[in-house]
């Protein structure tokens, strides 16, 4: 361990910088953040601490640096582009036992800055020892992709109830099994939802009556394939669930990205294929739900697009299950996206519609096709495979031109991903050449395709 990791408190303490450069602004605008008087020691200093003077932020001492300046300093950075001065710098801070950092130079540091993740009061350092701070800064940027940016209120929160904690657990066991179980739970879903008084009332039943688990249900959309088009939060939620229910549509590369302690339970259908009743999904909700468990339901695109978000969230309502929704990419936008066809262009298209082409309550028959066919829209059709014939001649019958261009993609933004271009008089026969989970789009929008494509 080349360097032990210390959290500094560095509120109101003194903080000497040497330099008045980019370098220093840096350094700066990082450290006004933990309330430190900062002294500014250069001729010159750049527009960016000129600004920061200029507000009262820092203190500037218009001179070359004396030893002198060193007196009841905390810590003191050296930002010159003089290494000789530089040098002189950290000996003199050395002499004085004073923690010094010299940038750009290892060799000149009794103390050096980590790569930060900044969720106060929750703070996460991570360093290289200085041997590779590129890669502390990806490390980083990966870890700032898995931390929610309201980790801090949860915190906040909790530092105000701690007495009251103590006082109404005895034991330590009895505390921690009650922090564990309230970071773990809907608690902390409330905050990360922006729902804060929703949490402080479900922080209240907890301490007054702890034996009673609350869970929580989250739908999420997992997007239309590929696990890089999972959202953020999304892929924050499945990482904090204790059971995911997935459907047919959600890839092995997103369930990859799951907690390796979670339950994944597959409750999907596919066409031709019976899979779990919608009742038995809901029941299974409400059990886990009832069972102080966090529950992700993982359904493909996004699950208030035909994707029955809507109807599960009403049964979890009739029940008080609280709940909320992580919305995904839908197939029709992912398939588009990655089809170099845009869904809407000022000379092709000013609109466009979703369609599903599941036969379901007859659907079909409810859809006012000839008002399509004059909209001059651009036409998405779901799930059309299974009842091609019928969505055909409805087409025909209903004024579309045999001669309208159509997309059919088959597996979009997967590396399987298949596209078959043509026109609406070719369409059953291009639909046989493609499997599930497929995509239809309809209208002049198609034509882009061929000099918008890029992802092969």
């Amino acid at each position: 361990m080349n360097y032990f990791p210390i959290f500094a408190n560095l509120k109101s303490r003194r903080i000497l910088i040497v330099g008045g450069g980019a370098v220093a602004a840096r350094k700066v605008l990082l450290l006004l953040r933990t309330g430190a008087i900062i002294t500014i020691i250069a001729y010159k200093i750049c527009f960016e601490l000129l600004s920061f003077f200029k507000k009262n932020k820092i203190k500037w001492l218009k001179t070359g640096f004396k030893e002198k300046y060193l007196d009841q300093v905390f810590l003191v950075i050296a930002a010159t582009n003089d290494r000789s001065l530089n040098e002189e710098i950290f000996i003199a801070s050395n002499k004085r036992c004073i923690f010094v950092n010299t940038v750009d130079d290892e060799s000149k540091c009794s103390f050096i800055f980590p790569s930060i993740i900044d969720r106060s009061p929750i703070i996460i350092g991570i360093s290289s020892g200085g041997f590779a701070p590129v890669l502390s800064r990806l490390l980083r940027e990966r870890m700032e992709s898995l931390l929610p940016i309201k980790l801090g209120v949860i915190a906040n929160i909790a530092k105000t109830i701690r007495e009251k904690v103590k006082k109404k657990f005895i034991l330590s066991s009895e505390r921690r099994f009650f922090w564990e179980r309230l970071f773990n739970g809907s608690f902390s879903g409330q905050i990360l939802s922006g729902n804060i008084n929703n949490a402080i009332n479900i922080l209240n039943k907890e301490i007054m009556t702890p034996q009673v688990s609350i869970g929580e249900i989250i739908l999420v959309g997992a997007g239309p394939g590929d696990a890089g088009l999972l959202t953020l939060k999304g892929l924050q939620v499945i990482q904090q669930a204790d059971y995911i229910l997935y459907d047919f549509l959600v890839s092995k590369e997103i369930l990859e990205l799951v907690r390796r302690d979670a339950h994944c339970v597959y409750v999907g259908k596919s066409s031709g294929i019976k899979g779990m009743s919608q009742q038995d999904i809901n029941e299974l909700l409400i059990s886990l739900a009832k069972k102080g468990k966090k529950v992700v339901r993982l359904k493909g695109g996004d699950p208030f697009i035909f994707g029955r978000g809507g109807e599960e969230l009403m049964f979890l309502k009739k029940y008080s299950i609280p709940f909320q929704v992580v919305p995904g990419i839908t197939a029709a936008i992912g398939a588009a996206a990655y089809s170099g066809i845009p869904l809407t262009h000022r000379s092709y298209a000013h609109s466009v519609i979703f369609i599903t082409g599941n036969r379901t309550n007859n659907k079909l028959d409810i859809i006012n096709w000839s008002q399509l066919a004059t909209s001059a829209s651009t036409i998405v059709i779901y799930m059309f495979k299974a009842n091609v014939d019928e969505i055909y001649k409805k087409l025909i019958i209903y004024g579309f031109f045999k001669k309208t261009p159509v997309a059919v993609i088959e597996q979009a933004t997967t590396l399987n991903q298949k596209i078959l271009i043509g026109t609406i008089a070719n369409l059953p026969n291009l639909s046989l050449r493609v499997s599930y989970p497929s995509i239809l789009i309809i209208g002049e929008v198609v034509k882009l395709h061929k000099k918008l494509k890029w992802f092969n």
